[in-house]
């Protein structure tokens, strides 16, 4: 089995900043892409950024040049650095990882969400 605990999240002021955490701990033999989405009320989740092994990444549109996901593959965490940040992104976030087992099998796992609320 494979936990993921997120932290980070919290509420703050429109253009204010806030730097979200994902460890993942348990049966890893290795981690391909991790991730973080996002769910608002009423809506879809949605992808926010993902970020390869390897270090490529990926943003939704809304969120370019305003949030940077990284990951320290050592500590098996990833992170995602959010500034300037908009009532509209408000939203439970949540960690996404693509993991490979110890017995070589792929699963995705999530985490149990974080809240962040932003306040105009």
């Amino acid at each position: 089995q494979v936990q993921l605990v997120e932290s980070g999240g919290g509420l703050v002021q429109a253009g204010g900043s806030l730097r979200l955490s994902c460890a993942a701990s348990g049966s890893i033999f290795s981690i391909n892409a991790m991730g973080w989405y996002r769910q608002a009320p009423g809506k879809q989740r949605e992808l926010v950024a993902a970020i390869t092994s390897g270090g490529s990444t990926n943003y939704a549109d809304s969120v370019k040049g305003r949030f940077t996901i990284s990951r320290d593959n050592a500590k098996n965490t990833v992170y995602l650095q959010t500034n300037s940040l908009k009532p509209e992104d408000t939203a439970v976030y949540y960690c996404n990882a693509e993991v490979t087992d110890h017995t070589r099998r792929l699963f995705g796992y999530w985490g149990q969400g974080t809240q962040v609320t932003v306040s105009s």
